[in-house]
């Protein structure tokens, strides 16, 4: 595990040992298996600008999560779906229970991931190539690749480069709430590392997002991300956590959002057989 301390090798390797029970795993367990776990050891997870949300930071970012139907796009091993959660206000409030998808390309991710939120519909495949008539949700999260990270397809209306941006496009055809950290120079505004807010004199390429799009990005309710720079796995690219409402009329009004489609039972979509290797 080059790069790792002996530290994080051992715990991840730990974390790997409770992947592979054939019993479910406690919320202690899977917890450990959430802060220890090391994308590092992914093949082409670093390469791909994919990392792991802090758990201290999605649970933060889940404030901002609403209704009972959660997509998680680029959900990696369920950091923002194990977050999301609501066990409490159902156990306690009588709320009913979330229903997630989580869509991740990677294989070996979605298996850690079946381990730690079971109960989530688990879609092995290119965020890009899934079919927007297939699911509408009350609310899309996603820690997206940032910047020019290779990508397979576009996001509606959008036709720049961003990663993220393509992901909030492809989210508005899917949910009618988002939730998203992303660069900070993505943003219009500056909470993280300030003590208030302030506007962001963001660039030619949000504006064009925004016109191309209709989708604003609007400030949380005040989470600075710089407080968890600790716990990334990796040196923290400065972030926000940024909002978007996609009920406003003037959202993608040149591609149409598809119509609703019942939510499919708990399964897992787009898994090689065990038996084959992944490609």
């Amino acid at each position: 595990m080059h790069g790792l301390s002996k530290a994080a090798a051992a715990a991840h390797a730990e974390a790997c040992r409770l992947v592979e029970l054939s019993r479910e795993l406690s919320e202690v367990e899977k917890q450990f298996v959430l802060d220890n776990f090391q994308e590092s050891t992914v093949p082409e997870q670093g390469a791909a600008g994919a990392f792991f949300t802090p758990s201290a930071l999605a649970r933060a970012m889940t404030l901002h999560v609403v209704g009972t139907r959660v997509v998680d796009l680029g959900a990696g091993i369920g950091h923002l779906a194990f977050a999301c959660r609501n066990l409490f206000d159902h156990r306690h409030n009588g709320e009913p229970v979330r229903e997630f998808v989580c869509v991740e390309q990677n294989p070996e991710l979605v298996r850690v991931g079946m381990k730690v939120v079971p109960e989530a519909l688990w879609v092995c495949q290119d965020m890009f190539a899934l079919a927007p008539r297939r699911f509408r949700f009350d609310t899309a999260i996603a820690n997206p690749p940032y910047g020019h990270a290779t990508r397979s397809g576009s996001g509606p209306g959008y036709t720049g480069r961003r990663f993220e941006y393509h992901v909030i496009a492809l989210a508005a055809r899917l949910a009618r709430h988002g939730v998203f950290l992303i660069p900070q120079a993505s943003t219009p505004f500056l909470r993280s590392e300030h003590d208030h807010f302030q506007a962001n004199p963001h660039s030619a390429e949000y504006s064009n997002f925004v016109a191309r799009t209709g989708i604003n990005l609007t400030p949380s309710c005040g989470i600075d991300t710089s407080l968890y720079d600790r716990d990334w796995h990796h040196l923290p690219v400065r972030t926000e956590v940024a909002l978007a409402d996609f009920t406003d009329p003037t959202v993608l009004r040149a591609h149409p959002r598809p119509s609703v489609l019942p939510f499919p039972a708990r399964t897992t979509l787009g898994l090689p057989h065990p038996n084959s290797s992944a490609q």
